[in-house]
């Protein structure tokens, strides 16, 4: 029987500022749900250490300060 082990860097390619990426390697526990369900990504394209993490809506320095973190849960990522 082959043991399953999500490495850090796969389900990190959920966190890809590229959309298909970011679409994929849901679980960091399970990883037989995105094998089940197809969502399993082996490489992104720009490879692990060439690739942007983050969403496109927030980018700049002070979107990391706690006071601008807390309201972003609740606000759309779309434009």
């Amino acid at each position: 029987m082959r043991l399953l082990i999500v490495a850090p860097d796969i389900h990190r390619m959920h966190h890809s500022l590229v959309r298909q990426e970011a679409d994929t390697n849901f679980s960091c526990n399970l990883p037989w749900w995105d094998r089940l369900f197809g969502t399993c990504r082996a490489q992104p394209a720009a490879r692990h250490l060439g690739m942007t993490l983050g969403l496109e809506t927030f980018r700049e320095a002070r979107d990391f300060k706690l006071d601008r973190m807390l309201p972003q849960l609740f606000r759309s990522t779309r434009r």
